[in-house]
């Protein structure tokens, strides 16, 4: 048999299926679009680093010129955002999400192209100006715009699991973090998840994974990490780690929600002069950033893996100062993520955990922070446990990982009741009305 006839039976052997020539339409769109989202991320994860050293150069040559670059910055994203991509804005995590709840949201601007291309644009922008965001969400959304995409160039109906299977592969390109991908699709994307949407997952993940690791090499997102903790240390750290992380992610949770959707007039004051707002944020931003000597600036990428190589240097307020930088780059409503900048603010927190318990390693302290705030700000302890394994190599540290992640997920419920990425998705869907009692 030829390879010919051996690609043809493969696709007349599926059961249900009374024409090869749409599962082949349906395999080449997964297939194509997987790889295109592959090397979108890898492009993505170039211009944002390099967006972010040229900040980082040209606030050490100028220290006070963020006063001035970074809230411009701030208010002409955001100006740009509002009056022509308002699908744009934010993480990106939420559009996908309302559109898997509601798949004619897939057909508007939300999961387009135009709207994929300026949320790239505008986020490498964000870094331009030393937002702390992160390129984790974004990359979400832009994977399942192609996704969406290439099934209609195709001529094949979107469902719900393109959506899942897009963001998922966008996850595990931007960390180079397979598994996180599915358990990322497990846990947030998808509301009932099937079988079929499992492979179609499987799929994309695989085969994006493929591309970033052919062109970008195998390597380990924030380095490896050899450090154990004894079983005594576990049971209390672990524990502080998650009460601790569970608090302050869910109020991090909490002060999104409301500013994004809380009908108290502070709030609606706010939202109605979004520019303003904006700038304000950015003033934030820029002050909080040339304070702390400029780590806070960005994704926060070098100081998180100092701190999880046991580097010394990293100031002891870099926690609470990324926290409020984050913060203020959030609620602004510029497109960024918050994915990789959570992280940073976990490890900041983390460190001054360290100084708590001296006797125990740093790096398994700083990574049990990374976890707990994590959980507390997204809600999906699988998913945390996975990309902390992933991007540390850090395997001896399942158990304690997993013990931070249930308490912090309990902790971070008991202060913000809402899921922040359920919550913020409601804003992309007229069918749902958001409460005013959230924030």
């Amino acid at each position: 048999m030829t390879l010919l006839e051996r690609a043809r039976a493969f696709f007349l052997a599926v059961p249900g299926i009374d024409g090869s020539l749409d599962l082949a339409r349906r395999r080449a769109a997964t297939g194509i679009g997987a790889v295109l989202l592959g090397l979108v991320a890898i492009a993505f994860a170039w211009a944002g680093d390099s967006a972010q050293k040229i900040f980082l150069q040209f606030a050490h040559v100028h220290p006070y010129a963020p006063l001035v670059l970074t809230p411009l910055v701030f208010g002409a994203v955001v100006l740009i955002t509002q009056r022509w991509t308002p699908a744009a804005r934010g993480s990106g995590i939420p559009q996908v999400m309302a559109a898997g709840q509601d798949l004619d949201l897939a057909r508007t601007p939300m999961l387009s192209m135009r709207t994929a291309i300026a949320k790239l644009l505008l986020t490498v922008t964000m870094m331009l100006g030393g937002g702390s965001v992160g390129r984790e969400g974004p990359t979400v959304q832009v994977s399942a715009a192609i996704m969406v995409a290439l099934h209609r160039i195709f001529r094949v109906p979107v469902t719900s699991g393109v959506l899942i299977a897009g963001g998922a592969a966008g996850v595990a390109a931007a960390f180079n973090t397979p598994l996180a991908g599915v358990a990322f699709a497990i846990e947030e994307l998808a509301a009932a998840f099937e079988q079929r949407v499992a492979v179609l997952v499987m799929a994309a993940v695989v085969v994006s994974g493929l591309v970033s690791l052919s062109i970008a090499g195998d390597y380990v997102y924030f380095g490896a990490m050899h450090q154990t903790l004894v079983i005594g240390s576990v049971v209390v750290v672990a524990p502080i780690a998650g009460i601790f992380g569970g608090v302050l992610g869910g109020m991090f949770s909490r002060t999104l929600l409301g500013f994004a959707r809380s009908t108290h007039p502070w709030f609606l004051a706010i939202r109605s002069r979004p520019v303003t707002a904006a700038v304000v944020c950015g003033l934030i931003v820029a002050a909080v950033g040339i304070l702390s000597g400029g780590s806070t600036w960005g994704t926060g990428y070098e100081s998180t893996r100092a701190m999880i190589e046991g580097q010394d240097g990293v100031s002891a307020w870099f926690g609470p100062a990324k926290f409020l930088a984050t913060a203020a780059t959030a609620v602004s409503g510029a497109p960024g993520g918050i994915f990789a900048p959570s992280l940073s603010v976990g490890a900041g927190f983390g460190q001054l955990l360290s100084y708590v318990f001296p006797d125990d390693p740093m790096p398994a302290v700083v990574l049990l922070g990374m976890t707990g705030y994590f959980v507390g700000v997204t809600r999906a302890p699988l998913t945390a446990v996975i990309i902390l394994m992933e991007t540390t190599a850090s395997r001896g540290m399942i158990v304690p990982l997993f013990l931070t992640a249930i308490i912090a997920d309990a902790v971070s419920t008991l202060v913000c009741r809402e899921k922040l990425y359920h919550g913020l998705s409601r804003g992309f869907t007229t069918k749902t009305a958001a409460p005013a009692s959230t924030a």
